[in-house]
């Protein structure tokens, strides 16, 4: 495959344009936008030496194909002006409105941020692309727009730098471009990337290709006029396409075993007819001269796939015994097909609502990933979560009304439930798959009919969470059962707290009254009474340490603490499940001081306190340099937990440095928890929060920071 090499003028663009905006003063608009574009690139060329103004022009021609409106043109064509000019958003927004200039700054955002060639990194990406792009979804299209031209032009790079960018276009780019159905764009996508990832591979099947092609060519044009004149007879208007599969395609078959000599179905026939009637028609007159392949037969038109696409398949033995795959579909599923929800991204009123709400609708699976992983925390898990949800082929599972569920291959019952809705998956007591009963871990196949019995008195069972595929039922059983733990604990600890009053010969009521309760909740910083509850339940807190607080007994839990360290055995305690080791001491409540914010590898010292148990701090932590209630403790080295410590970074200038800060971030694997900027004596600092697994991790973190041009100091941060 060849990249295409066509060089838009504005002129061009224009007269597409007027086909697809018909509003005089929209088209005037994007004409303004494009000569505000000319002059902020004025002067400057691309690698491959065209002049810069070309991509801008390329990224909104492609776009028009996708039938958008004239604010994401507008946006395309504006789309690097922010990132490669002096020009600033506040321009954007005085020339073109805050509607646009909302879109520019979000791919200008986008685009600082890098894919790092690691698993973790892809996850990590995604995550703050999916977050940047929540606002206005037509930046995803102009996204993929932008990649597609420059993969089409990626020859001018060096080698490396082309296989990066395939890998974060398949990692990253791909997987969103399927489930907005533009397959225009996905499918020269995936064969780009094929071309710079394996070129051999590609190669091979290009020249393999190449040399059949005149024989191939020759059963297309037979089988085309064939069923034209089949299709003519029958008094169907139609129009009919052939075309040899694509390589990226073949690539897929030869990946999954197939000998080269064993595809047979490379020729792709493609019919288009006016009416959903004539698509069954056409089929059955196909079907009744030349014999279709069994099981091949699918109905997407009355059980659309879930990104709205629509057609007939069928695979038939064709003229001299050559298998082709013929699909028959309207005008109209042809534009959905290839175009996706962007198709009628340009209906206004009430159908572009409908439009954006089915767009919702179809990012909602990457928000589940994403919830996922803000429960989990764990990049590896979220990076696990991403391969199974978005880079694995799809089924389509249907209910017994007929409801199709897009989920990824090996799915189960639990999973189609969950999609269902959450009360069904927590209620599923049993399956039954085209008309069987089936387990609940049955991995579904393609085009099952699924129907779950629910049960209203039965809940999750953790063993779920053990075949499950899909992170929204990951998550839903997890929060499930959080829930129930957290109930547990709190009835534990009413039962625990009120069994030593018991014990004390006390009155509940008394103990427990509204002003005791309203003392201890204050004096340990909690939230209610159920809090309260929880903190004894979870061991936070013993029922003895609650009674001696609201009486005030004078031995609390710091004298506790210190007779356990002054009578402590010599021998040093390990316990491997904690991330700290309290010397002679095991089972007992450590915390992270959150002045100093200690991290693995730093030095550290424990500090007795009231109610908290032990803090550790930083060994040079002022607010423990001079106390007596010290203890000796060290980090486990066996842990893998990840800790999170503050960072001061001064800077030299006034500028909004932050997503340079995320770029330096996500190469390093360095999870920023949160952000926060003050402008001092002409300079803007930063303060962030970040979670990191040791003192090596961050120090590399800080002086990849301190090279930045912008930066004039960085520090750990103490309060």
């Amino acid at each position: 495959m060849n990249e295409k090499k066509t060089i838009y003028t504005y002129d061009v663009l224009n007269e597409k344009l007027k086909n697809l905006i018909t509003n005089e003063e929209e088209l005037n608009k994007i004409h303004a936008a494009f000569l505000f574009a000319d002059n902020a690139h004025k002067g400057r060329t691309r690698l491959n030496n065209d002049s810069y103004i070309s991509h801008p022009l390329s990224v909104a021609y492609i776009l028009a194909d996708l039938n958008v409106d004239y604010i994401t043109i507008m946006g395309a064509l504006l789309h690097e002006t922010v990132n490669h000019s002096d020009v600033t958003l506040e321009r954007i927004e005085e020339n073109f409105g805050k509607e646009v200039s909302k879109i520019v700054n979000s791919i200008s955002k986008i685009n600082k941020l890098e894919l790092a060639d690691d698993k973790e990194s892809s996850a990590i990406y995604l995550r703050k692309v999916l977050v940047g792009l929540s606002e206005d979804v037509r930046v995803l299209f102009i996204k993929l727009a932008d990649r597609l031209h420059n993969m089409r032009t990626i020859w001018a790079l060096a080698p490396s730098e082309q296989k990066r960018k395939a890998n974060e276009t398949m990692s990253v780019l791909i997987p969103i471009a399927h489930r907005l159905g533009i397959n225009s764009i996905s499918s020269e996508l995936e064969d780009l990337c094929l071309k710079y990832t394996k070129p051999d591979v590609y190669n091979d099947i290009l020249e393999k290709l190449d040399a059949s092609y005149k024989e191939l060519n020759g059963y297309l044009n037979e089988m085309k006029e064939s069923i034209s004149e089949l299709l003519t007879e029958a008094g169907l208007k139609f129009k009919i396409k052939g075309r040899v599969k694509s390589v990226h395609s073949l690539y897929n078959k030869i990946s999954n075993g197939k000998k080269w000599e064993n595809i047979y179905d490379i020729l792709a026939l493609r019919v288009f007819v006016e009416k959903e009637s004539d698509c069954y028609l056409t089929i059955g007159l196909i079907h009744s001269k030349f014999r279709p392949m069994p099981k091949r037969f699918k109905d997407y038109i009355a059980m659309p796939k879930e990104n709205m696409y629509q057609s007939l398949h069928t695979t038939i033995f064709g003229v001299e015994g050559q298998i082709f795959e013929v699909q028959v579909r309207t005008y109209e599923m042809d534009e959905i097909a290839e175009k996706g929800i962007a198709a009628h991204w340009s209906y206004k009123e009430k159908g572009k609502e409908r439009i954006q709400n089915i767009m919702e609708q179809k990012l909602e699976m990457f928000r589940n990933v994403i919830d996922a992983n803000n429960e989990t925390e764990s990049n590896t898990e979220f990076a696990e979560n991403l391969k199974t949800e978005f880079l694995t082929n799809l089924i389509y599972c249907f209910t017994p009304k007929g409801d199709v569920l897009e989920l990824p291959e090996d799915a189960t019952p639990i999973d189609f439930a969950y999609r269902i809705h959450s009360k069904v998956g927590d209620t599923t007591v049993r399956a039954i798959v085209n008309d069987n009963i089936v387990s609940l871990d049955y991995k579904l196949q393609d085009g099952d009919i699924v129907k779950i019995n629910t049960n209203q008195n039965s809940t999750p069972n953790k063993d779920w969470l053990s075949f499950v595929k899909t992170s929204q039922a990951k998550n839903k059983i997890k929060s499930y059962f959080s829930k129930q733990d957290h109930n547990t604990y709190v009835a534990k600890g009413q039962e625990l707290l009120e069994k030593e009053i018991r014990k004390r010969k006390l009155v509940i009521n008394e103990v427990l009254s509204s002003d005791n309760i309203k003392k201890v909740i204050k004096d340990l910083k909690l939230t209610d009474l159920e809090d309260l509850y929880l903190s004894v339940g979870s061991l936070r807190f013993t029922p003895s340490y609650i009674i001696n607080l609201i009486y005030e007994d004078k031995k609390d839990v710091q004298d506790i603490l210190l007779e356990k360290v002054i009578n402590r055995a010599p021998s040093k305690v390990t316990n491997n499940k904690n991330d700290i080791i309290v010397a002679g001491i095991d089972e007992i409540l450590v915390t992270i001081a959150k002045c100093c914010s200690p991290i693995k590898g730093d030095e550290i010292k424990g500090y007795i306190t009231k109610g908290d148990g032990i803090v550790v701090h930083r060994f040079d932590c002022p607010n423990i340099l001079e106390s007596d209630r010290l203890i000796d403790v060290s980090w486990n080295n066996e842990t893998e937990t990840s800790f999170l410590t503050t960072i001061e970074i001064e800077g030299i200038d006034t500028n909004n440095h932050l997503f340079d800060i995320i770029q330096v971030a996500t190469k390093r694997n360095i999870y920023i928890d949160s952000v926060n900027s003050k402008e001092v004596q002409s300079a803007l600092n930063y303060v962030i929060q970040v979670k990191t697994k040791d003192t090596e991790e961050l120090n590399l973190f800080i002086s990849d920071i301190t090279s930045l041009s912008f930066v004039k100091s960085v520090k750990r941060r103490i309060r």
